[in-house]
């Protein structure tokens, strides 16, 4: 067992640290809401810190889960980053969703420091890191990879190395690309079902055994059709991630034209109010009159 930090408590770090807990490691969490951390320690023991720099202090291992680019700097980078905390040849495994150019960007910083950095983002949803189930997608060096898979799959299901620093940043836009599709492809089914006088719910039921079955048709087809949206992986966030695959689009010259459109068609939920829903909700844009 290992002395690790954990940094970002929000839906998705909050589950993935306490099974950090849970398999028994020693776990120091850092949150920007102080109160949010606290809460951590009282529900999973371990201790909370006041820095990322003072979080990361001494641990074998530390693990991140924020926003953005820039929150992925602001608790590694400065005096108060956990880079300047962490001892030499520990290992910061970052499951941030994030430019693979800011993966590339912190793991020479941390090389810099005599350090070892990994890219790992994930896919699961809030769903997958309660349940300690989430697959997640690396990026790094073999040797460090193999350091830090046992700690990993604390929490996961499936832990793989995909190649190099910013492959598990990579791999993440392909995830995120290939749900956009599925889920404006299934709102488009039910959409087309519904008014076609089907009862859609058995449609879905008899498809999903076949050919067009899917993850999204499995988990989200019948919240779709019941129009609910107040929950799992939010439209702000969606947006967000296709961002990162467009931009890395353009730099490699991928073709995108699907993923451009449904992400102005989530520009359009998001002006409906729908910043929150679940990223399913692109039905109810279709059922707008």
């Amino acid at each position: 067992m290992s002395n690790v930090a954990f940094l970002g408590l929000g839906v998705m770090g909050y589950p993935m640290a306490g099974h950090l807990a849970a398999k028994g490691h020693t776990v120091t969490v850092y949150n920007r809401t102080a109160a949010k951390a606290e809460k951590w320690v009282a529900a999973h023991g371990g201790k909370s810190a006041k820095s990322p720099r003072e979080a990361a202090a001494g641990q074998d291992f530390v693990f991140a889960c924020v926003g953005n680019d820039e929150d992925l700097r602001s608790i590694t980078l400065g005096a108060d980053g956990a880079f300047a905390g962490m001892k030499k040849n520990a290992i910061f495994v970052d499951h941030t969703t994030a430019s693979a150019e800011v993966a590339r960007e912190l793991a020479a910083d941390a090389a810099k420091h005599g350090l070892r950095f990994l890219d790992a983002p994930v896919s699961g949803g809030q769903a997958g890191a309660e349940k300690g189930m989430l697959t997640v997608m690396v990026g790094g060096d073999p040797a460090t990879f193999e350091e830090a898979k046992g700690a990993i799959a604390s929490f996961a299901r499936a832990v793989t190395l995909l190649g190099p620093t910013g492959s598990g940043q990579l791999t993440k836009m392909v995830n995120q690309i290939c749900i956009a599709g599925l889920l404006q492809g299934l709102a488009e089914g039910i959409h087309f079902g519904t008014r076609a006088g089907l009862d859609v719910k058995l449609v879905l039921e008899v498809i999903s055994k076949g050919a067009a079955q899917s993850w999204q048709m499995e988990n989200r087809g019948g919240t779709m059709i019941d129009d609910k949206f107040d929950f799992g992986f939010a439209v702000d966030w969606m947006r967000k991630d296709l961002g990162l695959c467009l931009a890395e689009a353009r730099r490699n010259k991928a073709r995108m034209p699907v993923t451009a459109l449904v992400d102005q068609f989530y520009a359009d939920v998001q002006a409906m109010g729908g910043g929150r829903w679940d990223s399913s909700s692109l039905l109810r844009r279709m059922n707008k009159p």
